[in-house]
């Protein structure tokens, strides 16, 4: 890997990781991203709801919006991805940390015009952030596919970094009568609620998602 590569990890180096099963893994462990480009000299950074395919990340706003219209002109841009595992307390202020995942993706976006191509992309974004929910939901129509700018986001280079483990504490610290350790952390969705207007049961990809835990 070239010294000067721009998604090269060059602090805690050991914490790197380059193999795109890596990268995938923490991507696909998540919905949500940060999305960072500059238009006239000011930089933006935007959350959007993404989902892969591939070495692509597909994106998706309203074709009103002028940030995503810029970002499908091809702009440089940069996304990343964290997720929060645990938090990393040490016997010194100086050592307290996190156990986190990371990765940041560098790349250019082109927009997807297609009508199927759109409506499978749309679909695929459904499944992302619930598996099998695309299949229990109806399609989008051809006026939401119209008021749709989706994005394909080519991975160009891209690197994830991973923290896990206990304190690192010094060595003079150890013998404190000081409490360390690790506190992990995870994601847990509750109880469904229905919307008002519906009396059906939960169907089975949120079941799933619950663990059949449902009343």
């Amino acid at each position: 890997m070239p010294a000067n590569s721009r998604h090269q990890v060059r602090r805690t180096k050991e914490r790197a990781q380059y193999e795109a099963a890596a990268v995938h893994a923490v991507l696909d462990a998540g919905f949500l991203a940060h999305v960072g480009f500059s238009v006239d000299g000011q930089p933006f950074v935007i959350p959007m709801l993404y989902a892969r395919e591939g070495n692509d990340l597909l994106l998706h706003g309203s074709i009103a919006s002028r940030l995503m219209r810029n970002l499908a002109e091809g702009v440089p841009a940069c996304i990343s991805v964290s997720h929060v595992d645990g938090l990393v307390l040490a016997r010194s202020h100086f050592h307290h940390s996190v156990n986190y995942r990371s990765v940041v993706c560098f790349g250019t976006a082109v927009t997807v015009d297609d009508p199927v191509q759109k409506a499978q992309a749309l679909a695929r974004f459904v499944d992302a952030i619930l598996p099998g929910r695309a299949a229990e939901s109806r399609e989008s129509d051809r006026n939401e596919l119209a008021a749709t700018l989706l994005l394909r986001f080519r991975i160009e280079d891209a690197s994830a970094k991973v923290r896990s483990g206990g304190p690192r504490d010094d060595p003079a610290d150890r013998g404190l009568p000081l409490w360390a350790g690790v506190v992990p952390q995870e994601v847990r969705f509750g109880a469904a609620i229905p919307a008002e207007d519906c009396d059906l049961p939960p169907p089975p990809s949120v079941q799933r998602l619950l663990g059949g835990a449902q009343p």
